[in-house]
């Protein structure tokens, strides 16, 4: 028996959240959710007339970055090719099944061509969240409307924190998954950053950053650290954010297959920093106003993708924030003693 989270909120248990997880696979037939956001990476490029197209290019760039990277014993750069899984998180608040789309992520595992294998990639890679719009464009700009000075609002991030936290920490997770997520995002474009004497056999070198970006306190809450690499034959670092020891805790063929996945992402979304046609330097400052970057056969509208940010923001609002308002508080309250 399932326990709801009004449950958790009276009793202060951290155990057995009514989470429901579904999957579908991401292949140039694919079809977003209805209760996907519009504006995830995936889901973008599966609209309008040219959608197979743009997902059969999207999975065409990953499979041979993929290949560009686990070079040993793969001669003709064809051996392997990437299956991505997207992995829909629903949450039921008072245990009457209706449920609310908390997280997406993607779930990478790699096809060995060679031997017939198929090999668990990472969990995690893109990261999707209603309440996550909510935070950035709904709560963060309500704070600071018609003010000189931009500040956070108070406890900002943390419901979503604790949220995260405790899927991770589920029987749902520990079912479903072997390994903590690893999320993958674009580095921040009005931060420095500079490159350390660290260099990893698949992530490459190591930048420090200059300062904290908002993200990062953001995903802190989420119990998430980070560290930024920039591989071989990548032009910018990304940002790998997860538990434990990213080093030591994953595979080369799991760092290559979130590298793979993500940064083929980054290219369609963020030509101006990761299609760029000159190489990170020692000390960098992405910029999307870089005019010198090069664009792939796939686009997308960026001004739209902001206004639906808010658009699912308010819809977080009404159908999960303001409902459950005295529950999610006690909840969250209770979750971070």
């Amino acid at each position: 028996m399932k326990t709801t989270l009004l449950e958790n909120a009276k009793t202060n248990k951290q155990e057995n959240i009514a989470f429901t997880l579904k999957s579908i696979c991401f292949n140039e037939n694919y079809t977003p959710a209805n209760s996907t956001r519009t504006t995830t990476n995936f889901a973008n490029l599966a609209r309008g007339a040219n959608r197979k197209e743009n997902l059969r290019n999207t999975i065409c760039m990953m499979n041979n970055r993929f290949n560009d990277l686990a070079t040993w014993d793969n001669p003709n750069n064809n051996r392997y090719s990437v299956e991505l899984e997207i992995v829909s998180v629903d949450l039921d608040i008072e245990g009457n099944g209706t449920t609310f789309p908390s997280i997406e992520v993607l779930k990478t595992s790699i096809i060995d061509h060679k031997t017939g294998k198929r090999i668990d990639g990472v969990v995690g890679n893109n990261f999707s969240s209603y309440v996550r719009d909510y935070d950035f464009s709904v709560l963060l700009l309500e704070h600071n409307e018609n003010k000189d000075n931009f500040s956070i609002p108070p406890n900002f991030g943390e419901l979503h924190g604790n949220l995260f936290k405790f899927f991770v920490n589920s029987e749902s997770y520990k079912k479903n998954f072997a390994k903590l997520p690893v999320i993958c995002l674009s580095v921040s474009h009005n931060k420095i950053y500079h490159r350390t004497g660290n260099q990893h056999p698949i992530l490459g070198f190591e930048y420090h950053v200059n300062e904290s970006s908002l993200t990062e306190e953001y995903f802190k809450k989420m119990g998430l650290q980070v560290r930024y690499f920039m591989p071989q034959n990548s032009v910018a670092p990304l940002a790998f954010y997860f538990f434990g020891d990213l080093l030591a805790d994953y595979t080369n063929f799991e760092l290559i297959s979130t590298i793979s996945t993500m940064e083929t992402f980054q290219k369609i979304y963020r030509p101006e920093i990761y299609n760029a046609n000159s190489v990170a330097g020692q000390c960098y400052k992405p910029s999307l106003k870089n005019q010198d970057h090069s664009l792939t056969k796939i686009v997308y509208n960026r001004e739209e993708r902001s206004q639906l940010a808010i658009e699912q923001g308010k819809f977080a609002e009404k159908h999960f924030i303001k409902p459950y308002k005295s529950i999610l508080e006690q909840w969250s309250a209770n979750s971070s003693l």
